[in-house]
């Protein structure tokens, strides 16, 4: 964006009524939503691009539709996705601000809707979901929302600068004025801003320094799903004028990811309901539906931390032709992110785990779905057998993939102090907030949490709050 759209205060310093920093879910909902109050908004994005993790997340989003799932025959509630998110925090997750997640997770999907995005009618449920809730868009990935929120954002004049790094909150007189920030030449800028700044600049996944001074166990060895830019600069911002964090030690590790990289890469199904997860020796280990944190804990304990994901021709991913991540099963085959079988032995020698031990946890989980009930794990999601040909499996590890912790906010979404007062012209959402998750997040409830509180940040900063 040229420097003439913007309304200068001199040379290097302009004026306008939010800033918000980061370009994710959270950040181009939050501006959207104070831009459609009258705000006049500037975004700034530290990297090249705009999208941050939304755009190579799973996108699922979390909510209890009634319309969807009353054709599935799914029973939900508030009061139950209430009470799962805050059991699979352990309890630590600020209660007040988990019902605002699921009392208003569907009123931010039928914005995301009213504004031109695009959902699957089934709804299912996501690794580490616990229960079918879980939205696909039609678009891959987490491409469907940037492209629907720039869009939003660019109609309402939104303006939005790439290549711009925050590196200090202007922080004057007991309230935040603004930001200052360096260009990709190294220029320093400071945008002012007149109603308050919004910290949307996700967690500190990539930032293997401030993950290890948290949590020690993650060293530089473990990967992680998140780009480079995931390195907590908003809320090493935010602690600089004395803003309170929480659960910092809560880091999450995702078990789905590929095994040379560390990256979070597709498969051919997000279902949790068609699949089981065997170790090297073709033996199913935990409960696949588990939480995401007992899963990946797993995961650890298996032979080089490696498991693979089994299902068949019965899944719905398989039968389309396309995974939410927009890829074919004929590519993710030829690049050998996952490897099909005509036949299980062919699949339990190509993927080089005992046959016999193979189709024996196969056998025994089929016998599981007829009974409704598994003896080994105890799992409750149990809908197909796995039984159709070909067969598919995806070898996967877990990697670093979220950070519970981070800045406090209360339910305006302001942050607050060592006090618990709030700071004044500082609003989060998104990532870079703690609290809410507890100690594990579910799957599926991140892509939610960042449009529910990013509209809430984008309410509030231009209520003015103080």
């Amino acid at each position: 964006m040229e420097d003439d759209t913007l309304k200068k205060k001199t040379e290097d310093q302009y004026l306008s009524d939010v800033v918000v920093i980061g370009s994710g879910n959270a950040g181009l909902s939050a501006a959207a939503t104070a831009a459609e109050k009258g705000a006049y908004v500037i975004i700034l994005e530290k990297r090249k691009n705009i999208g941050g993790n939304t755009i190579i997340s799973g996108g699922v989003y979390n909510a209890v539709d009634p319309k969807r799932q009353q054709y599935q025959n799914i029973f939900d509630s508030k009061e139950l996705h209430f009470g799962q998110t805050l059991k699979g925090g352990d309890f630590k997750g600020d209660q007040e601000l988990v019902w605002i997640l699921v009392d208003r997770a569907l009123e931010g999907l039928q914005w995301l809707e009213k504004n031109g995005m695009k959902f699957q009618e089934h709804v299912f449920t996501i690794v580490g979901g616990i229960w079918p809730r879980s939205h696909q868009p039609i678009e891959p990935a987490g491409t469907g929302y940037i492209k629907t929120l720039k869009r939003l954002c660019f109609s309402l004049g939104v303006r939005i600068l790439t290549g711009y790094r925050a590196e200090k909150l202007l922080y004057r007189k007991g309230r935040v004025m603004g930001v200052r920030c360096r260009d990709l030449q190294g220029k320093e800028f400071l945008f002012w801003a007149k109603k308050g700044v919004i910290l949307a600049t996700g967690g500190f996944s990539a930032n293997v320094q401030m993950r290890s001074r948290y949590n020690p166990l993650l060293n530089d060895i473990i990967p992680t799903t998140n780009q480079p830019g995931a390195t907590g600069d908003g809320i090493l911002m935010g602690m600089e004028i004395g803003a309170a964090v929480t659960g910092m030690e809560y880091i999450q590790l995702n078990p789905y990811c590929e095994p040379k990289t560390g990256r979070l890469q597709t498969i051919l199904t997000g279902a949790v309901e068609h699949l089981i997860y065997v170790n090297n020796e073709g033996n199913r280990f935990v409960d696949e539906g588990e939480r995401r944190d007992v899963i990946a804990d797993a995961f650890l304990r298996q032979k080089n931390a490696t498991a693979y994901l089994i299902n068949d021709s019965q899944d719905e991913f398989v039968q389309k032709g396309i995974t939410h991540f927009g890829k074919t099963p004929e590519e993710l085959i030829k690049k050998g992110h996952v490897i099909k079988g005509d036949t299980l032995e062919e699949l339990a020698n190509k993927i080089r785990v005992p046959f016999e031990n193979l189709i024996r946890s196969i056998e025994k989980y089929n016998k599981s779905v007829e009974l409704g009930y598994d003896s080994d794990f105890g799992r409750t999601l149990l809908k197909y057998k796995i039984e159709r040909p070909p067969f598919y499996a995806c070898p996967r590890v877990p990697a670093v993939h979220y950070t519970m912790g981070g800045l406090k906010i209360n339910t305006k979404a302001q942050v607050l102090d060592g006090k618990g007062k709030p700071i004044s012209g500082l609003f989060a959402a998104g990532e870079v907030v703690g609290g809410i998750h507890g100690a594990n997040r579910l799957g599926g409830n991140a892509i939610t949490e960042t449009i529910v509180f990013g509209r809430i940040a984008g309410e509030s900063v231009v209520r003015g709050l103080d």
